[in-house]
C-alpha cells in the first residue's frame, strides 16, 4: 500500500495537539502544538549527522503540509 508523504493525526486524549506523520525515511511524528518530534527509526552515528541536516527541512515541510490541508478544509 502506498501512503502519502504526510498524514494528519488526531486523538481526543490530546485535544490541543496537532500531529503530522512523516511516512518516508526518516519516519517521524511531530506534534505541531509544541514541535516535539518522535522518531520511528533507529539511527547510527552516521545517520544522526545526516538527520541533523535534514530535520529542519522536514519539520518545515510538515508545517507547510498542515497549513495547506487546513486551507483546503476552509475552501470547502
Amino acid at each position: 500500500m502506498d501512503f502519502p508523504k504526510f498524514l494528519l493525526g488526531d486523538n481526543t486524549d490530546y485535544p490541543t495537539a496537532i500531529f503530522v506523520v512523516h511516512t518516508e525515511f526518516p519516519r517521524f511524528i511531530i506534534n505541531l502544538e509544541n514541535d516535539e518530534v518522535e522518531w520511528l527509526e533507529e539511527f547510527d552515528q552516521h545517520d544522526e549527522k545526516e538527520l541533523e541536516n535534514e530535520t529542519e527541512n522536514l519539520i518545515k515541510e510538515a508545517s507547510e503540509f498542515y497549513d495547506r490541508e487546513i486551507a483546503r478544509y476552509e475552501e470547502d
